[in-house]
């Protein structure tokens, strides 16, 4: 009986694990069936080309646009290469009549703010043609080629409506250079757009126009001749172009009597078109708050102040202490920038928090620069080591605090610049390390040589903010008071004091002697 009931056990036993494989390959069985299903459809989404996703939507232009050139200042050179353009849109016949062409792609490049966008609506608006605008991050989707397809879709609007123009804002973000391990959907929307730009079928009458804050970024078959083979510069405006962008914009707000525009487009240098506008609106709606009838010039100046230094955070409590180290810190900043050769003028000094700062100097140019000096770097980095060099001075080398870190990372960053990119260097001479080439092939001996000479500027740029500061001390600690009893001073509030400064000195010294 025993031996029987084993082997009714034993039969037991090998019936449930006879159960287990069968729903162990039952499993399998669907699995390896949704995998050959999945790959199957896979296949004929693309050799089909389905949507792989949402449809995309149909791009539909702007017609009779408003803007002409007559509104885009400050870019006089852009304009006039964009002239060419209009006249080819217009009529075409007088361009094409010896066999030549116009350009297919016309890619603008320039910092953010300047009049990219504006400018492509004004092409539009001057030639009377369609305009399809977009950006590079509408050809963006989580679903394989729905941004090739885009491509597609947009072209082919463009060509309904021929001649026209078709405007890509921020191209870099579907525009960037290739590789191996570039995401599937990504190539795809680019390589839609090389072909839609110069591929066996010719887009006759269409011209691409394209602006970007990184163009060396681009792909480098994107900017090759027959597809982007113009590149058009949207700087930053000079001095008379903030004049005009500035009396544009203040002749839709009511001004008081003591507005100069000259004297305010001479004190922005280096602000775009966008940041212009907003000086502007930021002063008109200061002054609608203040209850006043007209926009003044404090108005003006309180706005620029904010864009250039940040916003002051009067609720902040700091200590006495804190006050003393920032003024003499600043004060530090503000005296070198004086009495060094090459240094910006000084705009203006405060201790009033602004931003994520405690006390900030701030350095106007006199007029726009076009290149840098290294007698001017060299200035520069003296003004960056100031405020550490004034702390250690005034108060003891353990007694230094964190509030040179900006000026630290700023110096650096300079200093690296002009060993690795300007050929400023004593020791490594004139060569580029900051090619990408050159950097995969630069020795270990040639990057120990590199922050040798780094660190060797920085040290000297030390040592000449002490000894301008040791030789200054009276007039650095005039300066310290009067920033800890006005909390902020002008450029010419600095001079008028220094120069009282000096002349009581002077005025002692024959004291003595006599």
């Amino acid at each position: 009986m025993s031996g029987q009931g084993e082997m009714n056990s034993e039969m037991r036993v090998l019936e449930n694990a006879g159960g287990r494989y069968r729903k162990l390959w039952s499993v399998l069985k669907w699995i390896i069936y949704l995998f050959v299903f999945i790959s199957c459809g896979s296949i004929l989404f693309e050799k089909y080309n389905f949507p792989a996703g949402p449809a995309s939507k149909e791009f539909q232009p702007i017609i009779g646009s408003k803007t002409t050139f007559k509104d885009v200042m400050a870019v006089d050179e852009a304009k006039a290469e964009l002239e060419e353009i209009v006249q080819y849109l217009r009529d075409p016949m007088p361009f094409t009549r010896l066999g030549g062409r116009l350009p297919k792609g016309v890619l603008l490049v320039g910092p953010p703010g300047t009049g990219k966008t504006m400018l492509a609506r004004a092409i539009a608006g001057e030639a009377g043609v369609p305009f399809f605008s977009s950006s590079g991050s509408e050809f963006e989707e989580m679903y394989v080629g729905v941004g090739a397809k885009r491509m597609r879709d947009l072209f082919s609007a463009a060509k309904k409506r021929s001649p026209c123009i078709i405007f890509i804002d921020e191209i870099d973000a579907i525009g960037g250079r290739r590789s191996q391990n570039d995401i599937g959907s990504t190539r795809m929307t680019l390589n839609q757009l090389l072909v839609e730009m110069d591929g066996f079928k010719q887009n006759a009458g269409i011209v691409v126009i394209a602006a970007t804050n990184f163009p060396e970024s681009l792909d480098r078959a994107l900017v090759r001749p027959g597809r982007f083979d113009r590149l058009v510069v949207v700087p930053n405006p000079d001095v008379e172009g903030r004049r005009q962008i500035l009396g544009s914009y203040l002749s839709k707000v009511l001004l008081s009597n003591d507005v100069d525009v000259m004297i305010l487009a001479r004190g922005t240098t280096g602000l775009s078109g966008a940041d212009l506008a907003n000086l502007v609106n930021i002063a008109a709606l200061k002054a609608a708050n203040d209850g006043a009838k007209a926009v003044s010039m404090a108005d003006l100046e309180h706005a620029k102040d904010k864009i250039l230094m940040g916003t002051e955070r009067k609720s902040a409590v700091i200590s006495d202490k804190s006050r003393k180290v920032t003024a003499f810190h600043e004060g530090g900043h503000a005296l070198v920038a004086v009495y060094t050769n090459g240094a910006l003028p000084v705009y203006k000094v405060t201790i009033i928090p602004r931003g994520m700062s405690l006390g900030m100097v701030t350095q106007l140019p006199d007029t726009d620069e076009t290149f840098v000096s290294k007698q001017q770097m060299l200035a520069r980095l003296d003004v960056f080591m100031a405020g550490r060099a004034a702390e250690e001075l005034v108060f003891g080398a353990d007694e230094v605090t964190s509030g040179a870190t900006s000026d630290l990372k700023e110096a650096t960053s300079l200093a690296v610049a002009m060993v690795t990119r300007f050929g400023m260097s004593k020791e490594i001479g004139l060569v580029s390390l900051d090619s990408e080439e050159y950097g995969k092939r630069m020795s270990s001996g040639t990057r120990l040589l590199m922050e040798k000479e780094v660190s060797e500027i920085l040290a000297n740029a030390y040592r000449n903010a002490k000894i301008i500061l040791r030789s200054h001390g009276k007039e650095l600690h005039a300066l310290a008071s009067a920033l800890l009893q006005h909390e902020t001073l002008t450029g010419s509030q600095i001079k008028a004091l220094l120069a009282r400064v000096n002349s009581e000195m002077h005025h002692q010294q024959q004291q003595n002697f006599a």
